[in-house]
């Protein structure tokens, strides 16, 4: 991740650990490296409920301590599922993830 203040390291923020924290734009991440495109329906269906329940957690936490969230994630198809359970998300296809 670009700019991450504990680069290898995850940051702790609030009770929880987060990818990555680029202090300068204070931003807080979670990259899903899931190679999604290939899973079955069930597993996305079951895969974005899960995400979307721990994403909107995370995103909450970040807010509390000041910080924006952001999610990274590998491809388009991961993208527009978690944009349609959850439009609030801020999402990045990662293409090196």
């Amino acid at each position: 991740m670009p700019h991450n203040a504990f680069s290898g390291f995850d940051a702790f923020v609030n009770g929880k650990h987060f990818d990555a924290l680029q202090l300068r734009s204070r931003v807080l991440w979670e990259v899903k490296t899931d190679n999604f495109e290939t899973y079955s329906p069930f597993l996305r269906r079951k895969v974005i409920e899960e995400q979307v329940f721990e994403l909107s957690h995370e995103r909450e936490l970040a807010r509390l301590c000041g910080f924006d969230f952001r999610v990274g994630v590998r491809s388009t198809a991961h993208e527009k599922a978690l944009k349609d359970a959850d439009f609030d998300l801020s999402i990045i296809i990662m293409d090196w993830c």
